[in-house]
């Protein structure tokens, strides 16, 4: 009788071959799981944010009819243009200036007219002191015709894209003057 109470007894303590899920587990995992959701909705647009840039391709950038060939001599001239820009959901139109020119081989260049010294606008000529000269009126900083910084400012003017088509000047977005050295 002895052997049928331990065959019994053994039967009692066999733990169940279906493993069920604790408390504890349960909410341990409902938990972890909310959070990783609400982390990964804070991450995302972040990582989004970061990585948008790079995903953009890389244009030319958009370039605005401003003067004709056969109106640009090789004293600088002031041309004006717009352009038309978008800022968020706000579009919006930006009047801008270009000093353009020929050299004597025929080679069209644009200049900013900001000056690099404090942003103002330079003019060509405009100080009887320092003629044929881009003049900055703010702090006195000067510039020959092809931009080069003579005085006061620590860098050249800015250059225009330019592209010809058709008989006119189009002009691009600014870049660092390569001209001068």
């Amino acid at each position: 009788m002895e052997n049928n109470r331990n065959d019994h007894h053994e039967e009692e303590h066999q733990p169940n071959s279906r493993k069920e899920m604790s408390r504890r587990q349960f909410l341990t995992y409902t938990l972890g799981g909310a959070t990783a959701y609400m982390a990964a909705g804070a991450i995302l647009p972040m990582v989004r944010f970061a990585v948008d840039p790079i995903l953009h391709k890389k244009t030319d950038g958009a370039y605005v009819k401003v003067a004709e060939i056969s109106k640009i001599t090789n004293e600088p001239q002031e041309f004006t243009f717009e352009l038309k820009q978008q800022d968020g959901w706000y579009p919006s139109t930006a009047n801008l200036i270009a000093w353009i020119r020929k050299d004597e081989t025929g080679n069209i260049y644009a200049l900013s007219p900001i000056c690099k010294h404090l942003g103002c606008t330079v003019g060509w000529n405009n100080d009887k002191n320092f003629p044929d000269e881009y003049h900055c009126p703010c702090h006195g900083a000067r510039y020959t015709n092809v931009g080069k910084n003579l005085a006061v400012s620590p860098k050249p003017l800015d250059t225009y894209k330019i592209k010809i088509e058709n008989g006119w000047v189009y002009l691009g977005s600014t870049e660092p003057n390569t001209e001068v050295k």
